[in-house]
């Protein structure tokens, strides 16, 4: 009805009203103010249906009262007055009742169940508010059928509308519930009705049904069958000209653009939803809710900005990890890459992107696994299962996350049983399994209740309320729970403000998983928390100290919505009018928290500190006190946040760090007068020089390269300053800058660690350490590297002042200054350095610090206080037995009984004894899982200590006990030890002499029994021919993927045999060291003629082998076969020379997998090309190219182990002269004529290979690090060489080069081309 046709209706109360016609001036007020309800003047049309009432009251007969008491409690309940709106729909049904009246007593039940549903939505907990909603429904629908069978006498409608009307509402309530494949049986039979009943087209009827319809597709993410239900209703709803039943169809669509990214299309549709809104008088409400959405959507656009620009980031991280395998950096790349994962895994819960979830979440399993921790691989198998849960992939969500639970058994950690317990029941609840899902909620709760872990047994508790008051309709037990709850809630505050400030945001009614320090089931839409602020690098933050933070801190259970407030739902309005109501509350978006739904509020002036994420205000500190404080992370990932007046980073500035809440590094500022806002400045590049710096001096590199002395500053005074400076007076006494010109950044770690040394010790005390930006001097910016020269060239003291972009807290550092301090103890220089450059502070790497059993005692007795170890790098040091027995007493007495531990120990002087100590330390049984040995004495008086641990250390995955002088005794106690149950997948037991075949078979028998057995290394032991047959049989196994036999004299045929069955069958790509095993062309030319071993192996060492022509151009083929997929080939000291060189360079051309080739001494001295080989002195360590700086100076030390072969390049050398290289007779001919050959090379054919070379290097595009070390090269040649190199496409300004004396390494940016010791690199 228009304007016309309400003016026409006051027209006839006037008369009605002048006449004394009290029945017609009743009927016409009521016809008014329906007019003015369907026009959306709620108020307006509530006056004239109390002046129907008041009429009908007073001069009319009881049975006159029965429209006006149903318009009086529409209209009530549009306006959301839900107490007004049921005391006349009750007195409705009594009137209806009274008067045997069957018609208004299946309205008035229709519309006391919308109420009491609406009640439901509101209160969300309101038990008898649902019995009642299904009680109401459930008779209206029985009396419309009856209607409809059996029409009173004297009706003339057929009753159909009511009885689909009955359906719809029943569909609508199943989808409230949880049910949305009973919802959309029911819903399709009232359309089924519809059409078998012959129901125009465009009919009001058809267009609820559509559009309850499109929800619960949605909800079945059946996209496809949404949008055309969905622009069904719309399409109704237009013809019939019903405006806000047009509108809520523009919401549901722009939701599913919404849930399926399509952000554009969701703007214009809740622009048009807008519009028509507007045009509503009384319909403020949804024009709110649709501007509060179109917010939400545009925060979505931003967090998809920020998620592929994440994307971009896992890929160059990624590339880096897979870069530094076996190197210092693996450790520190697979965790930035976990991290990076961890955050896009929120980015995409947040925006719905459930897909891109699942990828995530199996590729964080995948890292996780690969980092070797349980606990992670446990949270990982948890969101997994949270993925497939929003997938609706019930069945598979339920065996992840069962696997979930199992691991956290293993390790006892009772926070994610109690969690996986609650998931386990979410799944069961989604397939219909309703009493057992309560019963793994209740097992979660007792679970969480013995752990005394309030917020999980929140979860819980709210999990069985939510089973026992939708799924069972036990009011009584629904109401002890819910007062359980709001005692436990009483008790911990933090819970109510999180169901409040904190409220959970959609414009989706799906939950999704969030960040949350203290509450596991947290709300599930971080508040956008996602949302960046120029101080907080959103969930950027969280980097590798994640690494500590078990992962079901950052989990709600996965539980999908309990109750659907759903804002646009559409349900029959009064049956005789056949009007849509406006049926919604306030909002339509909605997610979880616990069972709950609450709105999320996407506030634009929430900033929150890297503190806050994802945590509810004020409530950060009130975690477990496990979990306490937060740890640091090194500042080469982050810029300096924004220093606010927090009371959170005050209170963990106070309380210091530990592995369990480690968001990033703690930066903050020394007082609160000096912060300002700061800007995501990086303080140390992450690419380039800086990161070079980085790995160089990283806790986990073993380099020489930057070597300084404990003493080489003397500081006067500090400032700090407004502006975030500090001066420094530096005494020009003993400098040794000049040691690392080429790393700026070792340079600033070093003055900030004497910085340090030298405060006040109440300065001291608080463990607030610089990140220095940039240095100046004289009013410019000075280069760390140029602080020599002015050093030198002063005869006074310098004042060098420091640009500070943030500051970071060490507590670790800290404990050790205290314990240095208590102990009367000089403080090591190295050891704070690799302290302060550490990720994360539960993994302490402290190699090559030159440490002593006396020296490392203040470090011992800080970790003894610090309390929680992840990993312990103790490696290339001078410990002995007495500090192992500290560690004992470290490890006895800290309560951290579970959670993965390694220990690296190799290259010290610990003797059998040490082992002992493990042996007699408990806690050791269930979290050791890696343990390095390697490189001391330890001889066969340990077999029985290693035989326990292997028994006992049912953790232990990884054993490396390489150059002990063990024996085939001690070999055959370790596979004694060994048993099916035994968890042992990596061990290297190379480099031991004499050691039996007998021992090995022996070995070997027992390793073929394991499950998951990965990686084996035996260099340097001599294998028999019935070894081989046995190792042969051994890799077959699915599982192995790795294994080193480089120096074991297997020849030819011994080679091809365990190649072929090590790549047996394999699904997975291998890692294959057959260095110095005396191979001949038939090895290669079986590489190229069998596919399967030309694209399994994935690493390939060959080195040491005397390759003749015919096998470098097998070599040529096989490197061009587009099958291979080898990334690593090593071919030093193959005697390729020149010609073999440029055969496999020009192989290269059109490979797209091979990154890292090793061609090093491969070209005598007398074939030195147009010029005078490469020197130490030669210009071309000066020449920068590409982007960073190069590394040309390199310490004695270094350059020293960079030109001298170790042990394993000794043993190689002495193999290659042994009488077991089984090269035949013709091939040794053919190697001594083409020795001669190349060594009559006249000169122009020596720089046309040069050339060839160069434009062969040119075109090997994938290629990213080269090793042309020890080949005779001579300047010319090397700078023709490296020009090629940085013409590349691919390497065009990254192109990096490391030459000194006879060391050629061409690299690129963020590559690291040397440093790391052979036995520290890892895989």
């Amino acid at each position: 009805m228009g304007r016309l046709d309400l003016a026409a209706a006051k027209r006839a109360y006037r008369t009605a009203t002048e006449v004394g016609n009290r029945s017609e001036e009743a009927r016409w007020a009521n016809n008014v103010g329906d007019i003015l309800k369907n026009e959306g003047e709620y108020v307006e049309a509530l006056k004239w249906f109390r002046i129907d009432y008041d009429i009908s009251v007073k001069y009319l007969p009881g049975k006159d009262l029965l429209p006006t008491c149903q318009s009086l409690g529409e209209i009530y309940l549009r306006l959301q007055d839900f107490e007004e709106a049921l005391i006349y729909q009750k007195k409705h049904l009594q009137l209806a009742e009274e008067n045997n009246d069957t018609v208004e007593k299946q309205r008035a039940c229709t519309q006391l169940g919308r109420t009491y549903h609406e009640i439901f939505l509101k209160s969300e907990d309101d038990c008898d508010a649902i019995q009642s909603a299904k009680k109401y429904f459930k008779k209206a629908m029985e009396l419309a059928q009856a209607l409809k069978e059996k029409p009173p006498p004297g009706e003339s409608g057929s009753f159909l509308e009511e009885y689909i009307n009955a359906h719809n509402n029943i569909g609508m309530l199943d989808l409230d519930l949880d049910n949305p494949d009973a919802a959309c049986k029911i819903l399709m039979k009232g359309l089924k009705i519809c059409d078998e009943e012959e129901v125009k087209e465009y009919d009001a009827i058809r267009s609820r049904l559509h559009h309850n319809l499109g929800n619960v597709y949605l909800e079945l993410r059946s996209w496809k069958e949404a949008k055309e239900h969905i622009k069904m209703d719309i399409k109704i709803c237009h013809q019939i000209s019903h405006c806000q039943g047009e509108a809520k169809g523009y919401i549901n669509l722009a939701e599913l653009h919404n849930r399926t990214q399509n952000y554009g299309d969701a703007l214009m549709c809740y622009g048009k939803a807008s519009t028509l809104a507007k045009s509503m008088q009384d319909e403020s409400a949804l024009v709110e809710q649709i501007e509060h959405n179109i917010k939400i959507v545009k925060k979505a656009v931003k967090v998809m900005e920020e998620m592929r620009e994440e994307e971009r980031r896992l890929r160059k991280l990624s590339a880096e990890m897979a870069d530094a395998k076996g190197t210092s950096e693996e450790r520190k790349s697979m965790l930035q890459v976990h991290a990076c994962l961890e955050r896009l895994i929120e980015k995409s819960s947040i925006v719905f992107a459930w897909d891109k979830h699942l990828e995530y979440s199996k590729r964080k399993k995948k890292i996780s696994a690969e980092l070797c921790d349980k606990e992670k691989m446990s949270d990982a198998y948890l969101v997994v299962g949270e993925s497939y849960q929003k997938l609706r992939k019930f069945r598979k969500s339920l065996k992840w996350v069962g696997r979930s639970y199992e691991g956290y058994k293993a390790i006892s950690n009772f926070e994610g049983q109690a969690l996986a317990k609650i998931n386990i029941g979410d799944g069961l609840d989604c397939i219909g399994e309703w009493t057992q899902a309560l019963k793994e909620f209740e097992k979660g709760y007792r679970i969480a209740l013995k752990a005394n872990l309030p917020s999980v047994q929140l979860s819980a508790l709210e999990h069985m309320h939510y089973s026992h008051m939708i799924r069972f309709g036990n009011a009584k037990e629904a109401r002890e729970l819910k007062e359980k709850i709001q005692n436990l809630e009483s008790e911990h505050g933090e819970r109510a403000e999180y169901g409040t400030e904190d409220e959970c945001s959609e414009t989706d009614s799906e939950g999704h998983g969030n960040i949350s320090n203290d509450r596991p089931n947290a709300c599930s839409s971080p508040d956008l928390q996602t949302s960046n602020s120029p101080e907080s690098e959103s969930l950027a933050d969280l980097d590798e100290t994640n690494d500590d933070v078990p992962l079901i801190s950052f989990l709600q259970p996965g539980r999908r919505l309990s109750k659907r407030k759903q804002f646009s739902g559409k349900q029959d309005v009064e049956p005789d009018q056949a009007k849509k109501d406006f049926s919604a509350p306030a909002d339509s978006q909605q997610t979880v928290s616990g069972r709950k739904r609450i709105r999320v509020i996407l506030s634009d002036d929430e900033s929150e500190t890297e503190y806050e994420l994802g945590c509810p205000r004020g409530s950060f500190h009130k975690v477990t006190s496990q979990r306490k404080e937060v740890s640091d992370e090194s500042m080469y990932f982050d810029g300096a946040v924004n220093c606010t007046d927090n009371p959170a980073i005050q209170d963990h500035v106070e309380e210091g760090s530990c592995s369990f809440t480690s968001l990033r590094p703690t930066k903050v500022a020394p007082d609160a007068n000096n912060c300002r806002p700061l800007t995501n400045t990086i303080a140390v590049e992450p690419t380039g020089c800086g990161i070079k710096g980085s790995q160089c001096e990283a806790g986990e590199s073993n380099s020489t390269q930057c070597k300084h002395g404990s003493a080489l500053v003397n500081f006067h005074t500090y400032s700090k300053t407004d502006d975030q400076k500090i001066q420094i007076e530096i005494e020009n006494v003993h400098m040794a800058f000049d040691s690392c010109s080429g790393n700026d950044e070792s340079v600033k770690v070093e003055l900030t660690c004497l910085y340090y040394l030298q405060l006040p010790d109440d300065e001291k005390s608080k463990g607030l350490l610089p990140i220095i930006h940039h240095l100046e001097y004289g009013g410019r910016v000075l280069k760390p590297s140029d602080l020599y020269e002015v050093l030198s060239g002063s005869s006074e003291n310098v004042v060098i002042e420091a640009s500070v972009s943030g500051w970071v807290h060490k507590r670790l550092m800290k404990l050790y200054m205290d314990c240095c301090q208590n102990l009367s103890e000089k403080p090591s220089i190295k050891l704070l350095k690799k302290l302060y450059i550490s990720e994360v502070e539960d993994d302490i790497s402290v190699s090559e610090c030159e440490l002593q059993d006396v020296s490392a005692a203040p470090l011992l007795r800080a970790l003894d206080v610090h309390n929680t170890v992840a990993m312990l790098d103790l490696s290339h040091n001078m410990l002995g037995n007495g500090t192992m027995e500290k560690l004992k007493q470290l490890f006895a007495s800290s309560n951290q009984m579970y959670g993965a531990l390694t220990l690296d120990l190799h290259c010290n002087r610990f003797g059998p004894t040490a082992l002992f100590q493990i042996c007699e330390c408990p806690v050791l049984f269930t979290r050791l899982e890696v343990l390095n040995v390697s490189s001391n004495r330890l001889t066969d008086a340990c077999g029985s200590y290693l035989s326990t641990i292997l028994k006992n250390c049912r953790a232990l995955y990884s054993l490396n006990v390489e150059h002990c002088s063990l024996t085939s005794r001690t070999i055959q106690k370790i596979a004694d030890a060994l048993d099916p149950e035994s968890g042992l997948s990596q061990l290297y037991i190379g480099y031991n002499n004499p050691i039996s075949g007998s021992a090995i078979q022996n070995l070997l028998a027992k390793i073929a029994t394991l499950s998951s057995f990965t990686e084996l290394s035996m260099n340097g032991i001599k294998l028999s021919s019935q070894v081989v047959s046995s190792l042969s049989a051994l890799v077959k196994t699915p599982s192995l993927s790795k294994l080193l036999v480089g120096s074991s004299g297997i020849g030819t045929d011994g080679a091809i045999k365990i190649t072929e069955s090590l790549c047996y069958q394999k699904e997975e790509t291998v890692k294959l060291d057959l260095s110095c095993c005396g191979l001949a062309s038939p090895f290669f030319l079986k590489l190229i003629q069998d596919v399967t071993l030309t694209s399994c192996i994935l690493e390939l060492n060959v080195g040491g082998t005397l390759i003749t022509e015919e096998g470098v151009s097998a070599l040529g083929m096989l490197l061009a076969n587009p099958c291979s997929n080898i990334k690593v080939l090593v071919l030093n000291k193959c005697h390729l020379k020149l010609s073999g060189i440029l055969c496999i360079i020009q192989a290269l051309s059109d490979n797209k997998n091979l990154e890292e080739l090793n061609i090093s001494e491969n070209a005598k001295m007398d074939e030195t090309l147009f010029g005078e080989p490469v020197s130490g002195s030669s210009e071309m360590e000066q020449k920068e190219h590409g982007t960073c700086e190069s590394i040309t100076v390199m310490d004695k030390t270094h350059s020293e182990h960079c030109q001298n072969p170790d042990k394993e390049q000794e043993l190689c050398e002495a193999n290659m002269e042994c009488d077991d290289l089984e090269v035949a007779d013709s091939e040794d001919e053919q190697i001594e004529e083409q020795t001669a050959t190349s060594s009559s090379l006249s000169l122009p054919r020596k720089n046309h290979i040069i050339k060839e070379l160069s434009t062969a290097l040119a075109v090997a595009n994938q290629l990213q690090i080269l090793d042309l070390s020890h080949n005779g090269l001579s300047v010319e040649a090397l700078e023709a060489l490296y020009m090629a190199w940085s013409s590349s496409e691919s390497r065009t300004g990254i192109a990096q080069r490391h030459v000194k004396d006879e060391i050629v390494h061409f690299y690129v940016e963020r590559k690291l081309c040397c440093g790391v010791k052979p036995c520290c690199r890892k895989d």
